[in-house]
């Protein structure tokens, strides 16, 4: 990872390879840098004469032979009026392309002024997260090259605690990317389990694995139908933090490792990127890494049900019923509809730690990327002030979450003639369906349930997010919980 720290010496002293500097449209440069140095007049005609103005994502970049800092690189931050702190991590994330196209291994970086800890967390997150890379399969690396980064600003205490905030944060981003974008060859629900305990180990964080006997004791047979195709075991993860004081609430993410669709078998371009279905899982253990770092308050439970969705003959069947935990059975309408049912057992097993709140992450369906986009998580829930908060902590990290509804009388979609439930409705409102499945299985607990299917994955790279895993969910979770 990209080491961040605060400049100690006057700017004069520092030699770096770049310095990077966010410009508002209309500002000196000299206010920018809080002194006149002798290159400002010989820059501010490179602008006139490229015609920088400083508009939002606007790039320019000045050599300067003779100054300690080899290369400026100044980034358009547009109308001051309309700054706000997400737009450093944005610049962050230029600063670190920029830096990393040209091979470059150190920078220094002036922040705006009146910056806080919150501007130093989120823009060292954009330098750390836009230079992440998952490389390990190559036989030549193309990481990165930037290492060293240094933040010129004048409150050094607020900005050290944002940069270790900053740290924790892109750390669990970055892990959560790795489990994504591993191959599921390599990451099956053992591998999963594995690397859950020894993240414990590494945080102090306790983990209990179960099996596929321990599951069935509970009465697991949602979660142990989806797994009866796969040669791969089930491991069902459960992570606890211990933090100081009152409260307890759970977590649980979807741990799908593979998904074929089952017997209702996806086309192979639908089941190319099916290694990212436990995207919500992935989610889960980066955000439960993070917590002793952030010294987050109360009881924290992460849970995942991990498995396979596979063929062969063993393999759960259309028109077959089930029962879950909590004694619901559901008859099978279609074995690519697994999700909702491995997050069924798991949140009934969430239920029995009564936790005082509970959230799930799932990439659960394609409806709800057609409804909202690939950059859009959906929201649904039975508790509208824990809703909001979601929604809040997710506006603060810049992650897009939106509202859907659980409308009653489609609840009518999921009746069956022969089991309390089918896993699937009619074709229309199918991210809704999903969500109102899951709601019978939560109880009066206040409960909220983000469908990532869309963010969970990139197709190319956008400001701080790489092409492949994007780690989407550890920023919201961790806001949720920390504030």
């Amino acid at each position: 990872m990209i080491e961040v720290t605060v400049l100690s010496q006057d700017l004069k002293d520092a030699e770096a390879d770049l310095l990077a500097v966010g410009a508002f449209e209309g500002e000196p440069l000299g206010q920018l840098l809080r002194r006149d140095w002798g290159f400002i007049n010989h820059v501010n005609e490179v602008c006139d004469k490229e015609r920088f103005t400083a508009a939002l994502d606007q790039q320019l970049l000045v050599h300067l032979p003779d100054f300690g800092c080899r290369r400026l690189l100044l980034v358009g931050l547009g109308n001051k009026d309309n700054y706000s702190p997400l737009l450093a991590r944005r610049f962050g994330a230029e600063v670190a392309r920029a830096a990393n196209a040209r091979h470059l291994t150190s920078a220094v970086v002036a922040l705006p002024r009146g910056t806080v800890g919150e501007t130093a967390n989120l823009l060292a997150q954009g330098i750390a997260l836009a230079s992440y890379r998952f490389d390990r399969y190559r036989r030549q690396s193309d990481g990165p090259s930037l290492t060293d980064v240094k933040l010129l600003a004048s409150d050094t205490k607020a900005l050290r605690a944002g940069l270790a905030r900053a740290q924790a944060t892109s750390h669990a981003i970055s892990a959560a990317r790795d489990l994504v974008n591993e191959p599921a060859e390599t990451m099956t629900p053992q591998a999963m389990a594995d690397y859950a305990r020894k993240m414990a180990k590494e945080r102090g964080l306790e983990c209990r694995v179960l099996g596929a006997k321990d599951c069935e004791k509970l009465g697991m047979g949602l979660y142990l139908a989806v797994a009866r195709g796969s040669s791969q075991p089930p491991r069902l993860i459960h992570l606890i933090y211990r933090g100081t004081g009152r409260g307890r609430r759970a977590l649980v993410g979807k741990g799908v490792t593979f998904d074929s669709g089952g017997l209702s078998l996806k086309p192979s371009t639908s089941m190319l990127d099916m290694k990212t279905d436990m995207a919500g899982a992935a989610a889960v253990i980066g955000a439960m890494s993070a917590l002793p770092a952030l010294g987050v308050e109360g009881e924290v439970h992460g849970i995942i049900a991990a498995t396979e969705n596979m063929i062969s003959g063993d393999a759960y069947r259309l028109g077959d019923v089930y029962r879950g935990m909590n004694g619901t059975s559901v008859e099978i309408h279609n074995t690519d509809a697994e999700g909702r049912l491995t997050l069924a057992d798991a949140l009934a097993y969430a239920l029995s730690f009564e936790p005082d709140e509970l959230i799930d992450l799932a990439t659960l369906t394609g409806a709800c990327m057609i409804a909202l986009g690939p950059r859009i998580a959906g929201v649904m829930g039975n508790n509208q002030r824990l809703v909001d908060r979601v929604l809040a902590a997710g506006q603060s990290t810049g992650e897009d979450l939106w509202q859907l509804p659980l409308p009653e009388h489609l609840k009518e979609m999921l009746k069956s003639d022969i089991a309390d439930l089918k896993n699937v409705g009619e074709r229309w409102g199918g991210a809704l369906t999903a969500g109102l499945f899951l709601q019978s299985f939560v109880g009066d607990t206040p409960w909220v349930h983000i469908d990532i299917a869309g963010p969970s994955s990139a197709s190319k790279a956008y400001e701080h997010v790489n092409k492949g895993g994007t780690g989407f969910g550890v920023a919201t979770l961790l806001a949720y919980l920390t504030k």
